[in-house]
């Protein structure tokens, strides 16, 4: 296995946050259509056995990951929980001091989405607005007496935003240039909810840039939402907030009499979770299957690429307030 990163150029509004386990299944109906029902067949063999062959995080501002789920009494006692909750992005290079100066470090969306760019410019970070749409007769192709307007909220970027998301590969069986070239299809297209209203495009900035091999530890920070269940993490020193996956099938299984997958439990991007002894690891989590009830093929993305975090966390202080 081995990680990249690749940087994204939004050029219109998202209907949904690109996160990595929802990106991962639009990678995968992308792959069907340009190389066949039968690739994508062979490479999801054994992705629910522990052998994903990609795995993809969320998208991050640029060079930023986000600051680590940790237990307040860890953070400095001077900053407070309106403070702590804007704090939501911190440089890779200051994972490497103690954690509790982690948060001391940490900045806001508009400082993490405008870093290096002209203040006067911005204001930088994302921001939600509503988009008004009308109800549109199919007959006829306009409105009629049973005219129902609605607003659907739609995520906007600055022109000046550049967005990172990190892949993990088994490049036996899918490359970094095929990586490329099927999401550069995927952002022509577009993402998530409302792409065929021409949300979700996005460019690709240059090439895949590959990692180095990461540092072994015992904790790890997950940078998409993950399934940690039944997968003998240090309980006592994993920390996560959890969220409840609603899913929908893509592409053309959307347009199916059900196109919903039933609810899953994941532990949210920025996780931390320990093991019981040092190891080198780029992923987390485990694949999903059983998640549909009309497509017994379908699975979904539990895994998440992991960045370590310095053994500083199981510090003497530290162990005790964990």
């Amino acid at each position: 296995m081995r990680a990249y990163r690749f940087t994204l150029r939004p050029l219109t509004a998202f209907g949904s946050a690109l996160a990595g386990d929802t990106l991962f299944g639009q990678l995968c109906w992308t792959l069907r259509n340009i190389h066949g029902e039968a690739r994508l067949t062979e490479l999801l063999q054994g992705y629910a056995g522990g052998s994903p062959f990609a795995v993809l995080s969320d998208a991050f501002p640029h060079n930023f990951l986000p600051l680590p789920c940790l237990p307040s009494f860890l953070w400095a006692d001077d900053i407070s929980k309106k403070q702590r909750k804007a704090m939501r992005w911190i440089l890779a290079e200051h994972l490497g001091k103690t954690p509790d100066q982690w948060l001391n470090n940490a900045v806001d969306d508009e400082a993490a989405y405008g870093q290096g760019l002209d203040p006067s410019q911005g204001p930088y970070a994302p921001c939600a607005q509503a988009q008004p749409h009308n109800s549109i007769n199919r007959l006829s192709g306009a409105t009629d007496e049973n005219f129902t307007p609605y607003a659907a909220a739609g995520i906007w970027h600055h022109p000046a935003t550049r967005l990172t998301v990190y892949a993990v590969l088994d490049e036996k069986r899918l490359d970094a240039a095929t990586l490329r070239s099927a999401m550069e299809m995927l952002g022509k297209l577009g993402y998530g909810r409302d792409a065929s209203t021409g949300l979700g495009k996005f460019d690709l900035e240059g090439e895949l840039e590959a990692l180095p091999e990461p540092a072994g530890s015992r904790a790890f920070l997950t940078l998409a939402p993950c399934a940690p269940q039944g997968l003998g993490y240090d309980a006592e020193k994993s920390f996560y907030q959890i969220k409840t996956h609603f899913g929908r099938h893509g592409d053309m299984a959307a347009l199916s009499g059900n196109p919903f997958k039933k609810p899953l439990l994941m532990a949210q991007t920025g996780a931390v979770f320990s093991l019981p002894r040092q190891t080198v690891r780029l992923y987390l989590g485990q694949g999903i299957s059983g998640v549909s009830t009309i497509d017994a093929r379908a699975v979904h993305q539990g895994y998440a690429p992991v960045v370590p975090l310095p053994d500083s966390l199981f510090s003497e202080n530290a162990g005790e307030a964990v």
